[in-house]
């Protein structure tokens, strides 16, 4: 409730203005919680000093105007500033305090215009009650003064320092994978003793789970998974997050009605933080003056693997991600992806094939054909009939990967390498000598120049051309040893091949989600057969080449 002293009443040639007092309190995050900058004592320290500055003149305290947690260095960012200046501007207010020039203002070009524009445009008082002291009744020039100004800038240029310091500390957090956000992402919370450290939310981790496992091994579409999650009356992350008592807040959040939808859905689908990899720095402040989010490009995001503890398998990440670069759609009023959607081809256009119903059978047919039917043959195939030879391969697939099981298991223990392997070893060896010799040359040549043998000329040309030799030695060295680790991951490779068919070792029918962890495409040709490419190409001739070496 306003606060009203009114002084003894005066004759009308004497009478004094009536002061509509407006406090200002600022409190930003770079002052964190000290007490002699909170907001408590600063509005203390005002309403002490208004008893004393106005004992011979009548005010009323109008309003006391508050930025908790905002930058000086922006008017338009300031919520209860911009309202003061509105109060300003209605005439509801005709005099404002502060307890100092950096509780108002950080950037002394906003400064200068509301001290020496803004306010006598209006008719307003402005009083500082702290060094320097200003009160623009008593001495309306002191806002042209140079210690104003000084101030200002040393104000604007602690707000500079303070940014850059921050800046620089999320850097360097950044770098080595700490997490910086006010929220942890849905999935995560912050560990209790470390707030840059992510550790799993289990209740909210097992929704993540669920969402990956409906799309990749149920085939349900995004809206689908929506609608499923929806039904089980599963609070969205904005919700959820707020069901903790978090204060979260975003740009879309007064309008999160804490239903899921596909956007969410697809969000989570590609997001590799669930797999480990930590991404920050997606966007950036402009400058510690305008406080607008500006997009980073992704070259220059903060990527760090392992940063997190995983939540979901990375086999299941990667088949959702092959699963989003499918042209898959969805049938109307359905949540639920054919079983085929986004794997059948025509072998003659190379399109995705059309699904459609006749006389109660269901078939693939060419697109390209029915658009125009010189443009492709025609080329079909029932849909059961598709099922049952994509089965009958799987399982033909599956006899064969059960044989080379107890053959992967010899290779594997006998000692000799891969000849390729062998061949780069020798090439590194080499090169390492090679660059060995070269760093001997370049310190040898240095203590030639120093004895005097040779001119600082014949120094710097020598010096120069040895450096070359040694760059280059070291970048091919580097690439080998990169293929050299290429060859052995490859060989690792063959497991995943076994493991994943021999999963489905006694597998009767065929499912969405076998498909899409064991098919890589089905092209069907004019005559109705079919070529099926399955994941892991090659494996069984590499098994077979791995036989003859050893």
């Amino acid at each position: 409730m306003a606060r009203i002293r009114k002084a003894p009443a005066e004759p009308m040639h004497t009478r004094r203005t009536f002061w509509k007092i407006g406090i200002y309190i600022r409190l930003s995050r770079d002052d964190g919680n000290a007490v002699s900058e909170s907001v408590v004592n600063q509005q203390k320290i005002v309403n002490d000093a208004i008893l004393n500055l106005f004992q011979e003149e009548s005010y009323e305290i109008v309003d006391t105007y508050i930025d908790d947690g905002s930058s000086g260095t922006s008017d338009i960012e300031r919520g209860s500033f911009q309202r003061m200046t509105g109060d300003v501007r209605s005439g509801q207010i005709n005099c404002i305090i502060v307890k100092n020039l950096s509780r108002a203002f950080r950037n002394s070009a906003d400064q200068g215009t509301f001290l020496e524009e803004f306010l006598p445009l209006y008719n307003t008082r402005f009083i500082s009650l702290y060094e320097p002291v200003i009160d623009t009744m008593l001495d309306p020039e002191v806002v042209h003064s140079l210690e104003v100004s000084i101030t200002g800038f040393l104000n604007e240029q602690y707000a500079y320092k303070t940014s850059m310091d921050v800046r620089r500390t999320f850097k360097y957090k950044r770098e080595n994978g700490e997490f910086i956000g006010a929220f942890a992402p849905y999935g995560y919370r912050k560990a209790p003793d470390n707030k840059n450290q992510l550790t799993v939310d289990e209740p909210a981790a097992q929704v993540v789970r669920d969402i990956f496992s409906l799309f990749v091994h149920d085939g349900l579409s995004k809206s689908g998974i929506a609608r499923r999650l929806n039904e089980l009356g599963i609070p969205n992350p904005t919700a959820y997050k707020r069901a903790l008592g978090l204060r979260y807040e975003n740009p879309h959040a007064k309008e999160n009605d804490g239903y899921w939808n596909p956007t969410t859905i697809a969000r989570i689908l590609q997001d590799p933080l669930y797999i480990g990899t930590l991404r920050q720095g997606r966007q950036k402040v402009i400058s510690y003056k305008v406080h607008k989010r500006a997009a980073v490009p992704e070259c220059d995001w903060f990527t760090v693997e392992n940063a997190v503890p995983p939540i979901v398998d990375t086999a299941v990440f990667q088949l959702a991600q092959q699963l989003h670069r499918r042209d898959t759609r969805t049938p109307p009023g359905s949540g639920q992806l054919h079983l085929f959607s986004g794997l059948v081809r025509c072998a003659g256009c190379g399109k995705l094939m059309h699904r459609t119903n006749a006389k109660n059978h269901t078939y693939y047919v060419c697109r390209t054909n029915r658009a125009n039917p010189s443009a492709c043959s025609r080329h079909s195939i029932a849909e059961n009939r598709l099922e049952q030879a994509v089965l009958t391969a799987i399982q033909t697939q599956i006899v064969s990967v059960e044989n080379l099981e107890d053959l992967l298991q010899e290779i594997e223990q006998a000692p000799t390498a891969h000849p390729g392997q062998s061949r780069l070893d020798t090439l590194i060896r080499q090169n390492e000598k090679a660059l060995s010799r070269a760093q001997r040359c370049l310190d040898d040549l240095y203590f030639d120049w120093k004895r005097g043998d040779l001119s600082h000329a014949q120094y710097q040309r020598m010096q120069a051309s040895f450096q070359r030799q040694s760059d280059q030695l070291s970048a091919v060295t580097a690439r080998l040893r990169e293929e050299r680790a290429g060859c052995a991951d490859a060989s690792g490779r063959v497991h995943p091949y076994v493991t994943e068919f021999l999963t489905y070792k006694n597998v009767q029918s065929v499912s969405r989600g076998l498909l899409v962890e064991l098919v890589q495409e089905v092209r069907v040709y004019e005559d109705h057969g079919l070529e099926i490419a399955f994941h892991f190409p090659g494996q069984n001739r590499r098994v077979a080449e791995f036989a003859e070496i050893k």
